[in-house]
């Protein structure tokens, strides 16, 4: 067979793409190629992205020509532990973390630190596939270990290792680390979740989510072992920073339809976020918070992703028929969906 290139960069719509893998992934499928097409076919690699994580598997599919170049077709999406969704969708070959590694790659930089801020419970972690490609330790705060005995119940999962060494490194409040010239400081700041920290580096706080943009508020409370009162507190050390620290925050919702943001200042939070403008102490927090996660639906992933992500981003291991399988336990958190 002749072997031709692709082209560096294609918009594609993918025709019946196979996962080929012995598991299910979820989200949206982007076709990044890593090899040549071959009389039709190429090898790809789909990057499955929730969120902001991603899920890496190699597939075979037939791709054939589109008018200016590229290839055409459909995608075949499965998200995890549920029903294959068909989505016709052209987008840029190539997903966003291969993306940002070529970034890194191109600009002579040297990733030191894989850092996850808690265990999410609404995309899966990228942390395991960022280690495979960049060799970078990665970290956690240590109370981690208390959301995995917490979820090692509620999955009955009694052979699983709830000590925190899915990560190299566990830091304790307060703990310092390096970022090249920059010091990083770690501050815990549970509330949404149990191991919830904010890491401070250089004139910089990532937040996680405690404060969202000032528009936005703060972040849910009502998570297993998620406390409203133990935000409150949280925030308070975070405002407690200096007036122009920068805070970048995990999730922004757009409200009003706004375009995205990402980074406002503590000033600015102090100022103008519309719950600690409502919220003038604890209680009154507390109170708002409460009422608001009661509105609120539980993430759709919640089950699904956190059996991954409390695993430091690895998928369950293949059991002996060679399939690897998401459990899903019913009626254990209030309003999770399990289909």
């Amino acid at each position: 067979m002749d072997e031709v290139d692709l082209p560096e960069v294609a918009e594609a719509e993918l025709v019946g793409v196979d996962l080929g893998a012995p598991h299910e992934v979820g989200g949206v499928g982007r076709a990044h190629p890593v090899e040549q097409r071959l009389a039709g076919q190429a090898v790809v690699r789909v990057l499955v992205v929730v969120g902001d994580a991603a899920l890496v598997t190699p597939v075979h599919v037939d791709l054939p020509p589109v008018d200016g170049g590229g290839v055409g077709g459909e995608a075949l999406v499965a998200r995890p532990g549920g029903r294959a969704a068909r989505q016709r969708q052209r987008e840029r070959v190539g997903g966003p973390l291969p993306e940002r590694l070529d970034h890194v790659r191109g600009e002579g930089l040297e990733v030191e630190w894989i850092l996850d801020t808690h265990p999410h419970a609404d995309h899966f972690s990228s942390a395991r596939y960022l280690k495979e490609k960049t060799g970078a330790p990665t970290a956690i705060g240590e109370k981690v270990r208390d959301v995995q005995a917490l979820w090692k119940k509620i999955y009955n999962w009694p052979d699983f290792p709830a000590d925190g060494s899915q990560w190299d490194k566990l830091f304790a409040e307060g703990e310092t680390f390096r970022v090249g010239d920059l010091e990083g400081r770690v501050l815990l700041s549970p509330g949404h979740t149990l191991a919830s920290i904010t890491y401070v580096i250089g004139d910089a706080a990532f937040v996680h989510d405690t404060l969202f943009m000032p528009d936005g508020g703060t972040a849910r409370a009502d998570f297993p072992g998620g406390s409203a009162a133990r935000l409150w507190r949280s925030i308070q050390e975070i405002l407690a920073l200096p007036d122009e620290t920068r805070v970048f925050t995990g999730h922004d919702y757009q409200p009003g339809g706004r375009d995205p943001k990402w980074e406002s200042t503590v000033a600015e939070q102090r100022e103008k976020n519309i719950h600690l403008v409502k919220a003038k102490d604890e209680a009154a927090f507390v109170a708002l918070r409460e009422a608001r996660d009661r509105t609120l639906p539980m993430p759709k992933l919640i089950l699904h992703a956190l059996q991954v992500n409390m695993n430091g981003g690895r998928l369950p291991e293949p059991e002996d028929n060679g399939r690897r399988y998401l459990k899903f336990p019913l009626d254990a958190v209030d309003g999770a969906a399990w289909d």
